[in-house]
């Protein structure tokens, strides 16, 4: 039986092992954001941070990537209750608004590559910053959406005769 160490422990009781193991590995946090000046809305792109590996979905220099990309955010239990622009599938965000993980997440599925097959990742479906051109011709929906449960396979049941 698995530890359901995100169910019992708040998100400031985890361990740092625990912590990190709450990403689901999706990269949509890695997506190119705007944000307007005036209204403060946030709109989404599918350009992702020039060290997401979009094909793992993983970050490239995770353990320099501040350094590298000054601007990326360090989610921490504070920060993730504050930031406005987490999709609403993530780990963290759920967690920090009293949700439950989602059934891809690989903590409850057992298996990392369900968030890809749920089309919850960013796989095949962003391009990277150094060939994106301006983030405007880039706007998607999809990463402030859960997607819908893909319907399980079905065995076709032959008929005998």
């Amino acid at each position: 039986m698995r530890e359901e160490f995100w169910k019992t422990k708040r998100l400031e009781e985890m361990s740092r092992n625990e912590w990190e193991r709450l990403c689901d590995g999706c990269g949509r946090c890695c997506l190119h954001k705007l944000r307007d000046e005036d209204s403060d809305e946030i709109t989404f792109t599918n350009v992702a941070c020039r060290l997401l590996d979009t094909a793992s979905c993983r970050c490239g220099d995770y353990a320099h990537r501040r350094l590298r990309v000054p601007d990326c955010e360090q989610l921490t239990p504070t920060s993730v209750r504050e930031i406005d622009w987490l999709p609403p599938s993530c780990a963290y965000r759920r967690l920090a608004e009293g949700k439950d993980l989602l059934w891809w997440h690989p903590l409850v599925s057992g298996r990392a590559e369900t968030v890809h097959e749920a089309g919850v990742s960013v796989r095949g479906r962003s391009v990277g910053e150094r060939v994106a051109g301006p983030l405007e011709h880039h706007i998607v929906t999809w990463p402030s959406q859960i997607p819908r449960q893909i319907p399980r396979r079905r065995t076709a049941i032959k008929e005998t005769t």
